[in-house]
């Protein structure tokens, strides 16, 4: 076995690829973490989260660990034994946030999508209306699905039903649209490893000051130790109370990637995820192939294509990566060997990257006796237009 990794082109549902200059970051030496120089990052780094949340909100975190602690750390905050949540589910992602928070000891009433489409406003009402629960949970990008979620009016509508909302924008966070304090969200998290383009292993969150009263008012302790934001923020607040040893590499490594998420400009980094999307779309579709969502509720960060009847899903992505070194992923539960999914997300979401996988995959379908046409013109007809 070789001791060294290789690069690999990862287009997949994460990790995305990382710039050198957050690479190098994660090089410099360690400070101990409550270091004055360590204190100062961590103000930077949350300052900087406050800037991509769109939100103005005190408690904006990076947790240590990954996307999925941010989820649970959401959720366990905010239930106890006896409470109330609907969980909005169509995707594997929704599936996970309903079993955390029956861990919790809630009674949590799904509301169901068919995985590919999105879940309906109505139906949601009608679960608050009905349940008058402690929180309304979903999910903005699902990832195993392509599916993007639309947010607006769900914080007012949540409110009215003196609901919290939470959200997961693990794989929506600096790639598309997400206005934490003008949806009216109380807790969003995300991960570092898709759209920010950091290495796994941290999970950003924030809480609105709706969300922290909640969290006073528990009439328990939170049922994770390590994952109680009443202890967590007063190691990232003022009091500096030694809560755990911060991963202090990995958060170099996301000041770091925030920095670049500033310098490109949020407004100017959607733009090119949802350009690089729809040349991607455009050269699939002019290969003859077929996206799974509807045009409207697709995702810009994670396109997920159908798999043409007859192709071996696994055997055509062993050859991308063991061909072209590139990773693209499968489907999920119900989706597997049914759609490919493919990440355009942060510093791998690149004209040379549509144009490297649209070539690849129609390379690998022909070695399997599917013949398309190129798609390469449709895309670069749509960076021209």
């Amino acid at each position: 076995m070789t001791s060294t990794s290789p690069t690999r082109i990862l287009l997949g549902p994460g990790p995305s690829p990382v710039d050198i200059r957050v690479l190098r970051a994660m090089s410099r030496p360690l400070v101990g973490h409550l270091d004055p120089l360590f204190l100062d990052i961590m103000d930077e780094v949350q300052e900087l989260l406050r800037y991509v949340f769109q939100t103005s909100n005190r408690l904006t975190i990076p947790i240590s660990g990954t996307g999925s602690a941010g989820m649970e750390a959401a959720l366990v905050n905010l239930l106890e034994p006896g409470d109330t949540a609907v969980v909005g589910i169509h995707g594997a992602f929704g599936e996970r946030m309903l079993d955390i928070a029956e861990r919790t000891g809630a009674r949590v009433v799904p509301v169901r999508a068919e995985w590919g489409h999105p879940l309906d406003l109505d139906e949601i009402e009608d679960a608050l209306r009905r349940e008058r629960p402690r929180l309304l949970a979903l999910v903005h990008a699902e990832t195993s699905t392509g599916v993007h979620q639309d947010l607006k009016n769900l914080g007012d509508l949540a409110h009215r039903y003196d609901a919290l909302l939470v959200v997961d924008a693990v794989t929506s966070l600096g790639g598309m649209p997400l206005f934490v304090d003008q949806y009216g969200i109380d807790v969003c998290y995300s991960g570092t490893q898709k759209c920010l383009s950091c290495p796994p292993g941290l999970a950003p969150i924030t809480f609105s000051e709706r969300a922290i009263q909640r969290l006073r008012a528990r009439g328990r302790k939170v049922q994770s130790w390590y994952l109680d934001m009443s202890l967590i923020e007063k190691y990232w607040g003022a009091e500096r109370h030694y809560h755990h040893t911060a991963p202090i590499s990995t958060i170099y490594a996301l000041r770091e990637a925030l920095r670049l998420v500033r310098e490109e400009g949020l407004e100017a980094r959607w733009r090119r995820h949802e350009l690089n999307h729809r040349a991607f779309v455009a050269g699939i579709e002019a290969m003859g192939l077929e996206m799974f969502v509807a045009r409207e509720h697709r995702l810009w960060s994670l396109n997920t294509v159908r798999i043409p009847e007859g192709v071996d899903d696994q055997r055509l992505r062993k050859d991308l990566l063991d061909h072209f070194n590139i990773e693209i992923g499968g489907g999920l539960g119900p989706l597997k060997g049914r759609i490919w999914r493919v990440g355009l997300m942060g510093a791998g979401s690149t004209p040379e990257n549509v144009m490297l996988v649209l070539e690849a995959l129609r390379e690998s379908l022909r070695v399997q006796g599917i013949h398309c046409p190129s798609g390469r013109e449709a895309a670069e007809r749509v960076y021209h237009a």
